[in-house]
């Protein structure tokens, strides 16, 4: 049996897309396809179909074969899949995630969708813990932003100890489900530069979630203004993001397709 799949990405932060229902070995199917020497090569992959309550549903599957809430970067891809392959004409939709329904707007050019901009609805910022790790602490701020984030604010974000201090901070006891790390340095009150160790992937180019957590975190702690456009400079590109006063967030970012391909099962 063959599936085939389309490769998009959102800032580097790549899946393997496929419309229909989730298969019962999702697991093992993800952790195959998405490893990066023996498979296609992803962080993961999400299903589109048909939704009761929205116009498409997605389901997110992480290279590990975990499923995960929700993807800011994938969601944006998945706008432009079901638009650019003709599943619906619309360019405002609403999609049914484990995180709840979140909208898109759609910005064509030439015909197919080149940006999307995601109301995440809104975040949680809880006050800063300090974690104790196993040779040093760390204060980190949690936010929920439909899944869990801790954000680290540093001096360096390109010297972050993003492979080693991620790791440990994922699995870290005050973190029973697991939580998504993010190493924040502030530029500006209107830029900050991240760079992440994504829940069940590892270190990936970008994570829009984790860009949302990290601009909701900064507005908290004062180093960035709410309703004010915020610049995430990720590893893959830049993210724009805005705050509003009542925590809602709205997330601006590209999609883009990679290639067409086809995985014998």
């Amino acid at each position: 049996m063959m599936l085939h799949f389309t490769k998009m990405q959102g800032l580097g932060n790549d899946y393997l897309y496929v419309y229909g229902e989730v298969p019962e070995s999702i697991a093992d199917l993800s952790r195959k396809l998405s490893d990066r020497h023996f498979g296609a090569g992803s962080d993961g992959m999400i299903y589109i179909s048909p939704s009761n309550v929205a116009d498409f549903r997605m389901r997110i599957f992480n290279a590990d074969g975990s499923e995960a809430m929700m993807c800011g970067n994938g969601i944006r891809c998945v706008g432009k899949y079901v638009y650019d392959k003709g599943y619906t004409d619309k360019t405002h939709l609403m999609i049914e995630t484990l995180s709840g329904l979140k909208t898109l707007d759609l910005r064509l050019m030439g015909g197919k969708v080149k940006e999307v901009t995601v109301d995440m609805g809104t975040a949680q910022a809880a006050e800063d813990l300090c974690l104790s790790l196993c040779k040093t602490e760390v204060v980190c701020t949690p936010v929920s932003v439909g899944n869990p984030h801790a954000v680290i604010f540093i001096t360096d974000a390109e010297h972050a100890p993003v492979e080693t201090l991620g790791k440990q901070i994922e699995h870290h006891v005050a973190f029973p489900n697991g939580v998504n790390v993010e190493f924040v340095q502030v530029i500006s009150p209107t830029e900050l530069r991240m760079r992440v160790w994504e829940r069940g992937s590892g270190v990936t180019m970008a994570c829009g979630t984790g860009a949302c957590a990290s601009a909701a975190a900064a507005v908290k702690k004062g180093y960035c203004l709410p309703d004010t456009p915020v610049s995430i400079c990720l590893d893959g590109g830049v993210l724009k993001i805005t705050v509003s006063s009542n925590g809602n967030i709205v997330m601006m970012g590209p999609a883009e397709t990679v290639y067409e391909g086809d995985a014998s099962l």
